[in-house]
């Protein structure tokens, strides 16, 4: 059990990380699309994301796909350019069980997945490639706690604003896509 706790624990150390903030980012980014009331579908997305990023992490980690880190590290502010001006312009989803954000959800969970492989495989340095499952499992897990414990922490300040000091959603939207395409712009900048 000492080893899936030392994963998990590097997988929610890893995304919560500061100097990662683009994974933050990108999390914060996505959800701030939905409204109080949308936790499910929150839920959800956050999910499509960990599968996403699980899938890619696991092909790079067992060496079936490579892919070029310097191409990576510009395609994950890209993915947060992106959603935050799908935020931005696309309709609130009334009753929608499935929509575009879903997908663009999952399809970007696996560019961030090539994103943590570097890091994975430096922590599977001398482990046998029959024993990777665990530390996979344990580390995105750690991932997916990591980044539930980020949305929670956006829906209690989501809660305060809106409750509170009784903000409009919209404006709640605006201010933190407007907010991760400032930075994703910066960090695309950085990369070129």
């Amino acid at each position: 059990m000492g080893e899936l706790s030392f994963y998990l624990t590097e997988g929610v150390r890893h995304i919560t990380d500061p100097k990662g903030f683009d994974h933050m980012l990108f999390v914060i980014t996505l959800c701030s699309f939905y409204q109080l009331n949308e936790i499910k579908k929150i839920l959800i997305l956050v999910t499509a994301f960990t599968i996403g990023h699980s899938v890619t992490l696991a092909l790079s980690s067992l060496d079936i796909i490579r892919v070029n880190q310097t191409v990576v590290e510009l395609l994950i502010p890209i993915t947060i350019f992106v959603t935050s001006i799908f935020n931005i312009t696309a309709k609130q989803q009334v009753n929608s069980k499935f929509g575009l954000n879903y997908l663009l959800a999952l399809f970007f969970g696996l560019i961030h997945g090539m994103g943590f492989s570097n890091f994975f495989r430096s922590m599977m340095m001398g482990i046998q490639e029959g024993s990777i499952a665990l530390p996979l499992f344990g580390f995105n897990m750690g991932i997916e706690l990591g980044q539930l414990a980020i949305v929670a922490v956006f829906l209690v300040m989501l809660l305060v604003y809106t409750k509170v000091f009784k903000g409009a959603h919209r404006d709640w939207k605006i201010f933190f896509s407007g907010a991760g395409a400032a930075l994703s712009i910066s960090l695309i900048l950085n990369q070129l």
